[in-house]
């Protein structure tokens, strides 16, 4: 078993290949530091399984994940974040992650989510489950940012983070003029009519420091 782990601080490589070692004896490891580099590992060696931070320099992890599982469909993906769960896993398990992690519980989750994909399932920890189940009951209390697509999502946090349309479009390879369409939508969608409306609201749902 090949596992490719990628994430930009070497320490963190080390700590999960160490608790990965331990759940699978006989593993072998490589390592990336962003999402070039992912590609470049995947494009000459037979991974069985990637395990990959959702925010790496340069391009979005969901980027990341959807060339990833375009061009590997079979190849199971964990998602590890700093982010809460309620943020996050919900749209990269729709984009083919098998699993999404917290870091702050990845000693305990890792391992258990390994073996569980391993054998061909997904996993989902208890707190994500019941969060899911609380919104099941909840159907008309969805906050406005789950209204947007993931690219939206994207966009909508960056423009609230206060960086340029311009650099919103360097960082995800598209024009100004198609930043400035998702801006357009985002604001219809959540029914704002600022950036500085979109950043408060973005701050107290913790979407952005």
């Amino acid at each position: 078993m090949h596992i490719l782990i990628a994430d930009d601080h070497g320490v963190v490589r080390r700590g999960l290949k160490g608790i990965l070692a331990e759940a699978l004896p006989g593993a072998d490891f490589s390592e990336a530091g962003n999402g070039d580099e992912v590609m470049g590992h995947l494009s000459k060696a037979k991974v069985g399984l990637l395990v990959m931070d959702i925010s790496m320099p340069g391009r979005s992890g969901m980027d990341v994940l959807r060339d990833v599982k375009h061009a590997y469909p079979r190849l199971p993906v964990i998602i590890l974040s700093c982010h809460p769960e309620e943020q996050y896993a919900v749209r990269c398990l729709r984009a083919g992650a098998a699993a999404y992690i917290n870091k702050e519980s990845a000693t305990e989750d890792l391992a258990l989510a390994t073996k569980k994909i391993l054998g061909g399932g997904r996993y989902m920890s208890a707190a994500l489950a019941e969060q899911l189940i609380a919104n099941l009951d909840e159907p008309g209390d969805k906050p406005l940012h789950e209204l947007l697509s993931d690219r939206e999502h994207e966009v909508m946090k960056m423009i609230a983070a206060g960086v340029p349309l311009t650099e919103i479009g360097d960082a995800l390879h598209v024009s100004v003029k198609t930043i400035s369409t998702y801006r357009a939508r985002i604001m219809e969608k959540m029914q704002m009519k600022s950036n500085a409306e979109l950043a408060r609201y973005a701050m107290t749902q913790g979407l952005v420091d």
